[in-house]
């Protein structure tokens, strides 16, 4: 199973001009490759720390790597928990996954494996990397980019910590509730290449093969994070529809995994009331993962 499997891949990289700066950090457009394909980045990095720890970010189901955009603001969940990681001294990482965002390849095409292979070419190229300290790498997912952390963590265990908000923890049972019950039942049944068309819950249609659909029951957060034996901190909200029971979905991933952890709850939803404004990333999630990165990637 996925969960129990290291994927391993060569990749090249190209680093791009400075796209962007602000205060304590330059951004730069970094771009590597998988399978021939190119996964394309945005590397954060300390203006006065050429070797600071990094924090590689792992985006969710239909995002990109600057995420959900918050309300009353110009920046994405991911850009901003960017910048705020800058101001306290974290560069950062941030992909697209192939088929999202810049990347390429198909939305169709995604699975769980490509993701976890492309999650784990961009710790590589981190380590290759004389941009930062290449010994002090951290991983943060959200929702199915937890499920991704996960996995990546698995292969590389020497990463130094482990921060998940609202991880994907069952993935036949949550896709269930975001793609249908009966496309997830078409996914499992139909030759890998058919493509299969959802209207998920907010009225949108997404479409992709049934390959992603096959790897569901195979594909185990619980037992992946199982072999990571660094510090897991796992973040949830008490109000999360999404990815559910709640903390309990949270909790499942301490109980299984030995080592040094910790379970946040808040008072938020899945995207942590991104929709209402950045008080909640600015104010909590953003806060209690820095604690955990000072504790264990100083």
């Amino acid at each position: 199973m996925f969960g129990l499997k290291a994927f391993g891949l060569g990749f090249t990289c190209i680093v791009a001009v400075t796209i962007a700066s602000f205060a304590s950090a330059a951004e730069t457009k970094i771009v590597f490759n998988v399978d021939g394909q190119k996964v394309i980045g945005t590397l954060s990095t300390i203006d006065s720390n050429p070797k600071a720890p990094v924090v590689v970010m792992f985006h969710g189901f239909g995002g990109t790597r600057d995420e959900l955009a918050i309300k009353d603001t110009k920046e994405g969940v991911f850009s901003r928990s960017a910048r705020l990681f800058a101001e306290s001294g974290y560069a950062s990482l941030r992909i697209d996954f192939r088929g999202s965002g810049d990347s390429d390849g198909k939305w169709a095409d995604t699975t769980f494996s490509g993701q976890i292979k492309d999650g784990i070419a961009a710790i590589d190229w981190l380590k290759a990397s004389d941009k930062v300290d290449s010994s002090r790498i951290s991983i943060l997912g959200w929702s199915q980019g937890g499920l991704v952390g996960a996995h990546v963590a698995m292969a590389r265990p020497e990463v130094k910590s482990v921060t998940l908000w609202a991880p994907v923890v069952t993935p036949l049972y949550t896709y269930a509730g975001l793609l249908g019950a009966d496309s997830v039942a078409k996914g499992l049944t139909s030759p890998p290449d058919t493509e299969i068309t959802s209207k998920l819950p907010w009225g949108a249609d997404t479409t992709l093969k049934a390959s992603f659909f096959q790897q569901m029951p195979t594909t185990s957060t619980i037992a992946a994070i199982a072999h990571y034996p660094g510090p897991l901190q796992v973040i949830v909200g008490s109000k999360d529809t999404t990815v559910t029971p709640q903390p309990a979905s949270g909790q499942v991933l301490l109980d299984y995994h030995d080592g040094e952890e910790r379970l946040d709850v808040f008072d938020t939803d899945h995207v942590f009331s991104a929709f209402t404004g950045p008080q909640m990333i600015d104010d909590h999630m953003v806060p209690a993962t820095l604690e955990w990165l000072k504790k264990f990637n100083p």
